[in-house]
Parts: structure tokens; sequence; C-alpha cells
């Protein structure tokens, strides 16, 4: 029989989530261990746009201070849509804090703080199987250095990323655990780090471009003038792009980027969709990608995993003290999801929707009728009020595309209803499966209106 560890918690996955999740549990002394499959040199290791949102409000658990030196770039206040097809650069304020980040640094930074609450890492161990007695999760199976060993716990927490084996592996049917995945709500993408002779001109914004096929975008992300994070990206509802090519030939194209020398590079599954609906089963908490706790508008996940993190990390440590790991127990942790960022990550999810079913160059010719403020309360904030003044002044300019003008301001108007039923997300279990109910007819009527496929 492969050894047994014991402990209250485990972790599997020390990312931003996972991390986050065992600074928290450690510092109230709980017995912490995280899980991490790759070796300690390169930990934190992950693909990522490097764009950070918000940290000067992130949990107390990793405050900022812990990583300030990972903020290489604190000058970014906007982004930057070069549209191509009319021939146009639209700049869009950004509200609240931003910076761009050497995510290594940053991985390595909060493992360390997480390490100095008092919880264990194990590295070079991964996560093979989930163990479950009378339908509650009891431990995990791995293997470590290629010795089999067996994790015992009150509570497992799975941060292991975006579609997470430990959900492949457990018995989630009896439970509220959202299984209404696939691979098709999810953006492949592709990340190199390029470091360039001379500074760019515009180190103070996240450059976006879409590629020659609607499903996909390019990003350019300044760390610092001469050390750009590039990328790109598709939907997985497409056929499948050569992203490596379609950078490329961008790049190619942009003379700054001549004699570029490539430092990083590394690819991801970004789950671009909406947060799960429930992210709890009995002695079991999915956070951050692994229960689709990002932004599916941008892309940017790194603040709602450490929220997930610190909410998950509470909800199990009075878990514990009461004894009392079951479903119900958990579900102040999806309330709290749901309540700062859940709904209005759903709400975003309807525009993500909509662009399924418009020509790139609809969409990005509308894009330039409509004012750079609209466009930032849309992207971050998941709703945009148009007084009709406004109304006409961009109907105006923006005739050729009434149609699709027309299709957004319905898909505005049912993202907003969705919205409004997700701040009524249930208080118990009990009540989960009619909300669901209700929430699926909202999301009938974003199928209708943006003439798309059922995403879900």
């Amino acid at each position: 029989m492969p050894p047994v560890q014991d402990g209250d918690i485990i972790v599997v996955g020390a990312g931003t989530a996972g991390s986050y999740a065992a600074a928290t549990m450690a510092q109230a002394g709980l017995d912490v261990q995280v899980l991490e499959r790759k070796p300690e040199s390169d930990a934190g290791h992950i693909a990522c746009g490097d764009a950070l949102k918000g940290a000067d409000e992130f949990p107390e658990s990793v405050p900022k201070t812990e990583f300030d030196e990972a903020i290489t770039n604190p000058d970014v206040d906007h982004g930057r849509f070069e549209i191509p097809s009319v021939d146009t650069v639209i700049d869009i304020p950004v509200p609240g804090e931003l910076a761009v980040i050497d995510r290594l640094d940053f991985g390595k930074s909060i493992i360390e703080a997480a390490q100095d609450a008092g919880a264990t890492y194990v590295f070079n161990t991964v996560v093979t199987d989930v163990v479950q007695t009378d339908g509650q999760v009891t431990g995990v199976v791995a293997t470590r250095n290629g010795d089999p060993e067996t994790y015992e716990a009150d509570i497992v927490i799975d941060a292991a990323g975006a579609l997470s084996i430990l959900q492949d592996k457990a018995d989630l049917e009896a439970t509220t655990f959202d299984t209404n995945v696939s691979y098709k709500q999810f953006t492949s993408a592709y990340r190199e780090v390029l470091e360039v002779p001379e500074p760019v001109s515009w180190d103070d914004a996240l450059v976006f471009k879409p590629t020659d096929r609607a499903e996909g975008y390019i990003w350019y992300f300044p760390r610092t003038p001469t050390e750009i994070n590039v990328g790109v990206g598709f939907q997985m509802t497409a056929e499948p792009m050569k992203l490596v090519q379609a950078m490329k030939t961008d790049l190619e194209a942009r003379p700054e980027f001549q004699d570029a020398t490539v430092v990083d590079k590394l690819g991801a599954a970004i789950p671009t969709r909406r947060p799960y609906d429930s992210a709890v089963a009995p002695g079991y908490m999915a956070v951050g990608d692994a229960a689709g706790h990002v932004n599916p508008t941008t892309g940017g996940g790194i603040a709602g995993a450490a929220y997930a993190g610190y909410y998950a990390a509470n909800t199990a440590v009075s878990a514990i003290e009461n004894g009392d790991v079951s479903e119900a127990a958990l579900w102040d942790y999806n309330e709290a999801v749901m309540e700062h960022f859940g709904g209005r990550y759903a709400s975003l999810d309807v525009y993500n929707i909509l662009t399924t079913t418009v020509e790139v160059e609809d969409l990005m010719g509308l894009l330039t009728s409509i004012p750079a403020e609209k466009v930032s309360e849309a992207l971050y904030a998941g709703t945009a009020e148009f007084g009709w003044g406004l109304k006409l002044r961009t109907l105006l300019g923006s005739l050729s595309h009434w149609q699709l003008l027309y299709r957004l301001y319905q898909t505005k108007s049912v993202a907003d209803r969705l919205l409004a039923q997700y701040k009524k997300y249930p208080e118990t279990p009990a009540d989960f499966e009619a909300w669901q109910a209700q929430r699926d007819e909202i999301m009938e009527e974003v199928y209708t209106v943006t003439g798309a496929d059922p995403k879900y």
C-alpha cells in the first residue's frame, strides 16, 4: 500500500487560487498541504497575459506588499484596440489600478507568502485520482517523484487549473457541483515573452488586435518598454487555429519587433465561460480556473483566482471548526463568489456568446462608433448605460452597422436581466435548482437575441 499523508486541508495546485487559499488557511492555524506537479524551480511558471488589475485591493492573506517586486510596469492605464479593417486605433480607459507583472516572480512571491504562513508545499507531485467515501471527497492519490502516495484530509481544494483532472475522477453527479463543462467553453492560447532592442512607443497600454478570423485575437502587454508579453488565442467553438503561425505573421509586420529575442514561451487553456453554477461538493471545493473564475471578455483571471482562494479558505476554516464539511456547510463559498464577481462575469459571457455570430469586420466597425468609456464599462462592469442622446449619436455614427447595433442593445438588455438573476443566487442548496431553471430561461433569450448556438 502507498504511504498515507494526513492533514486538515489538501490544495491541489500552487497557482494564484491555490496559494491564496493555502495562505489564508495556514494563517488560521490549519494543517495545509499544497500538491504541485512542477518542481520547486518551475512552480509559479504559468502562461498568462501578465496583466494584473486591482492588486491594491487583494485579500489581506497575501497583500500587494508581498509581490510588489513582481510588478514591472505600473504605468499601464488603458487598452488599445488596433482595428486593421478600418485602419483605426481606439484607446479605452481601464478603471482602477492596472499593472503588468513578471508572472513567474509573482507566482513565487505568493508561494513564499503561503509557506511563511505555515503551508507545506509538496512539489513534483502529480495527482492521478480522487478518494471518496460515501460520496464525500476525503483525499487524492498522487505520484511523487515516481512513487505513489495517498493524501487524506477533511477538505480537498481543487486549484488544478482549467479542465481539472480531479473533476474527471470524482463522482459529482449526486451533488450541485457544475459538470456542464466542455472544452468548447474555453479559449486556447499561446504566448511568448520577447525582448526588443528599442523601447516600444505604447508601453502605457495593453494592446489588442483581432486576427483574420473573428474567433481569434492577439495581445501585446508590455512588462517593460523593452520586454513584451505577446500572445494569441482563439475560442474553441471554432476550427483550430495555427496559433504560433498567426502570432509570427503579425510580429513580422511590426517594425518594433525586428531583432526581438524570445525569452519564454508557454501555452494554456483559458476558461472564457461563466463561473461554475456551484463549485462545491461534500468535502470538495474548486477555485480559480478550475471553477471558471476568469473574466470571459478579457481573459483576466488573477484577481478572481485570488478572491476565490480566499473565500474558499474562509469557508473551509469554518466548516472544519464546526465539524461539518457537507455541501450545505460549504455553500457560503458559492455565495461569496457570485456576490463579488461571479454574477458580473456571467453577464459578460453574454457578449462573448454574441461575438461567435458576428463577422470581425462588422464588430470592429461598430466598436469605432461607441464611446470608449462605454466600452470600458461593458468590459469591466458587465453593463453600460446609454442615454437617449447618446443612443441617437451612436446610431447616426454607425448607420452601416445599425442591425448589429440593435442586436447589441438587445444583448445588453438580456445581459442586464441575467446579472439581476445572479444577484438572487440562492442562500442554500435547497433553492439551487429553481434558481438554475430561472437562469436557464434567460439564457434561452440570450441565444434567441444573439442567434448563437447554445454554449451550455
